[in-house]
């Protein structure tokens, strides 16, 4: 599981080379297998929860939380399994060596829950964000501005990253 291979990293350096063109800010493909799905989900389900904060405030704009958090997950087990696939893929693609993924969190949203508002992410985070769905469905979007212009629908249906 999480095995690393010839194709996974392919595939994930395409997506790597299509991110780097000026227009590009995300990329979806299939990248694990319902197997692993299933095993980060039982994962993540052990896990401890708390509730995420309900507004976060930045330079006068505030965006909307409405979702339950692990924050830091552990980076054990599978979670440990994936972190490691991807920091090899990316540091295979150029990346500087000792690159390493700087958090790492799980988001569950309950049925009735509102998601989280129009945001970027913080600076802390300016080069890559992965984003892996490990049950149901969302409605992921990337937009032009805050004010959710140009939207567009991010496929992130379990198993594509």
């Amino acid at each position: 599981m999480f095995e690393f291979s010839n194709s996974r990293e392919a595939s994930l350096q395409r997506a790597l080379r299509r991110l780097s063109g000026a227009d590009t800010r995300y990329v979806s493909f299939k990248f694990f297998s319902a197997s692993e799905v299933e095993a980060l989900r039982l994962f993540a389900l052990q896990q401890d929860f708390r509730r995420a904060q309900s507004e976060i405030t930045h330079n006068g704009r505030s965006v909307f939380q409405d979702f339950d958090v692990c924050f830091p997950a552990p980076r054990i087990g599978v979670f440990d399994a994936l972190s490691k696939l991807l920091e090899k893929c990316v540091c295979n693609y150029g990346a500087p060596v000792g690159f390493a993924l700087n958090d790492f969190a799980i988001q569950h949203y309950p049925k009735s829950s509102r998601g989280i508002g129009v945001h970027r992410d913080g600076l802390r985070y300016p080069y890559l964000v992965f984003i892996v769905t490990l049950a149901g469905s969302s409605r992921l979007f990337s937009c032009d501005d805050r004010m959710g212009s140009n939207k567009r629908r991010i496929n992130d249906k379990p198993g594509r990253l």
